[in-house]
């Protein structure tokens, strides 16, 4: 897969971070093709399906051949409250979500599938997904009913472990490389090494990044999110935005093949494109990392 240096996640368009306008939100998946990025993703846990349901909207009169897609299977997401989580890494379950996937989606095939989430809950499903979990995604590529065997999560030790076992193609990390970490440049000789494609995501750390802040339901603390508000103050005071370092630190280092933002907005998507072009302002790249150093490196309990 030659991919994009620049990726799109829909998490957005379940309106995992806010709620959404279901018409821009399909704009911005056109937006994002037209201006080059090849590679989307998506999950049945954003938003309780609404994600890919509004996605197989955008992606309806779009050639496939113009776009490779990823969703995962092993987790999904009620309707009612994000966050409430229901683990099955089952080949029944996996197959039954994929299956639901490709409906939501209109996808016949993805190019790559990620089992979702394996270490939640305290890592009780973690030997599941990689024991039956991968082995049946393993026999679905060889089958020709998907293109690559991935994971998407999130802590750097079990990142390590994965991909010094194989078994996998790629791996979809998120809050692993942004200002405010950058753990993932650990685990890229590694994966090289393995022929593993690591997929950077969430550039804006999950929102905290971001000038209007993180979500609700993330793990930061009040103190904590008070560093990501001054970070994002000293911005503004230099005439510039938060994000728009965010994006750019993100996307320029050359040893990460893709980074993956999301966005549910058409101009937010052709803002952080045009944004990732521009040189990085060092001086104020200097001090906002300084400002996040107490919360550098963080471990997130999501």
């Amino acid at each position: 897969m030659k991919v994009s240096h620049i990726s799109f996640g829909a998490s957005s368009m379940g309106g995992v971070f806010r709620e959404i306008d279901e018409s821009k939100a399909i704009e911005a998946v056109h937006v994002a093709i037209d201006l080059g990025i090849n590679y989307i993703d998506v999950a049945p846990a954003y938003g309780g399906t609404k994600a890919e349901f509004v996605l197989g909207k955008a992606l309806k009169d779009i050639p496939r051949s113009s776009f490779y897609i990823s969703t995962k299977v092993g987790k999904n997401t009620a309707l009612e409250s994000y966050g409430s989580d229901i683990f099955d890494y089952s080949r029944e379950g996996i197959m039954r979500s994929l299956d639901a996937s490709t409906q939501r989606t209109g996808v016949e095939y993805f190019d790559i599938v990620h089992l979702h989430d394996i270490e939640y809950n305290q890592g009780q499903h973690t030997e599941w997904a990689l024991s039956e979990g991968l082995q049946v995604l393993q026999e679905l590529k060889s089958d020709g009913r998907i293109g690559a065997v991935g994971i998407g999560m999130y802590p750097v030790d079990l990142w390590e472990r994965v991909i010094s076992e194989g078994g996998i193609d790629v791996g979809l990390s998120h809050n692993l490389y942004c200002l405010n970490d950058t753990r993932l440049e650990q685990l890229l000789p590694l994966a090289r090494s393995k022929g593993i494609g690591m997929i950077s995501a969430s550039p804006f750390s999950s929102g905290l990044l971001t000038s209007r802040g993180a979500p609700q339901w993330h793990p930061a603390n009040v103190e904590q999110r008070k560093k990501f508000a001054e970070a994002a103050n000293i911005c503004k005071e230099h005439g510039s935005e938060i994000e728009k370092l965010a994006i750019q630190f993100s996307t320029q280092n050359q040893d990460i093949i893709t980074t993956m933002f999301s966005s549910a907005d058409p101009d937010s998507v052709r803002r952080n494109l045009k944004w990732s072009t521009e040189p990085i302002n060092e001086e104020l790249l200097r001090l906002v990392r300084q400002i996040l150093m107490p919360v550098s490196n963080q471990n997130w309990n999501y």
